[in-house]
């Protein structure tokens, strides 16, 4: 019995719950995908499947067989991509997700830049609030805001960064002065959409804790639909220091309660890229990943790289 293909025709089964769909797929004949599932069966001496003349069900050692070979097997093509990959010219698709503000307003530029190095390596970018899957979703590089929590994962810290509260001018002038986190409740604040009805922002000033809970005046979940409300007057918002750098520089925004910091989630902030755990990392995730840390670590560069025009030159990567 050809095990490795046995375990792809069960997994291919599981998800199909279909012996003729599954044959179609490795053209092969039904017959042959049973006879091969009965090999499977009586090899391990239990039970995967429950067969009838209408429908396929699993057994709950077939659930957990199942659940157990999709990462076994798709850690064997991860496995013959990346030996491939070692001989061969950076070349392929490049999944990249992240978190909207860092996607529009840094990595637009940097892989307009990245393609003059490596014209064969193709990138695909998605852009959502939400952290992605990796495996699941089949994404290479996952950009986010808070360090991973999940298992099988590594992570890059490429900067460091804490969260500004910010207003216009314009709307500072018609407001009662901020003085301290309760103002904010004399305020009308711009807000992430959240799961759940609260709204609340932590302050801390040394080792003083204090949460303040508001309705906000707008609610979006895209953080430019919010910088754009903050720009036109509407209100106080919580960004990203990278974010609002410029805006603070030219004086269309202006940071308030200083001294303080504030988040509306938990202080251990940045920009971090995910990747999965491999043993060998493709070079196409490792290419990327270096030619982003290059023009973002560090504040100095964190500043400069939001915002660049899209067909800004970035200066190649240092070797």
């Amino acid at each position: 019995m050809d095990r490795l293909r046995a375990m792809e025709l069960f997994l291919s089964i599981s998800q199909t719950r279909n012996f003729s769909e599954t044959a179609r797929r490795f053209g092969i004949s039904a017959t042959g995908v049973s006879r091969m599932i009965t090999e499977i069966e009586e090899e391990l001496k239990v039970k995967l499947l429950l067969r009838s003349t209408r429908q396929v069900a699993l057994t709950e050692s077939g659930q957990e067989y199942a659940r157990q070979l999709e990462s076994i097997l798709w850690r064997i093509k991860e496995l013959q991509t990346n030996i491939t990959a070692i001989s061969a010219a950076p070349q392929g698709l490049l999944r990249v997700h992240s978190r909207v503000m860092f996607g529009l307003g840094v990595l637009p530029p940097l892989i307009a830049a990245f393609r003059k190095l490596y014209p064969e390596i193709h990138i695909e970018l998605s852009l959502t609030e939400a952290a992605v899957d990796l495996r699941r979703n089949q994404v290479d590089i996952d950009f986010r805001i808070s360090p991973p929590a999940e298992a099988g994962v590594k992570r890059r810290m490429l900067f460091q960064s804490e969260r500004h509260l910010v207003a216009a001018p314009s709307y500072l002038e018609r407001m009662p002065a901020l003085v301290s986190p309760e103002s904010i409740l004399e305020h009308d604040c711009l807000a992430y959409q959240l799961p759940g009805d609260e709204y609340v922002w932590t302050f801390k000033q040394q080792d003083e804790l204090s949460q303040i809970a508001f309705k906000p005046r707008h609610v979006s979940n895209n953080g430019i639909a919010l910088l754009e409300l903050a720009r036109l007057g509407e209100g106080l918002v919580l960004m990203d220091d990278y974010t609002v750098h410029n805006d603070l520089l030219q004086g269309r925004l202006v940071r308030v309660l200083d001294g303080y910091r504030i988040s509306n989630k938990g202080f251990d902030e940045g920009m971090y890229a995910t990747i999965l755990d491999t043993p060998i990392i493709p070079a196409k995730i490792r290419l990327f990943l270096d030619f982003v840390a290059e023009h973002v670590a560090g504040p100095e560069l964190r500043f400069s790289a939001h915002g660049k025009p899209a067909g800004l030159d970035v200066a190649p990567l240092r070797t």
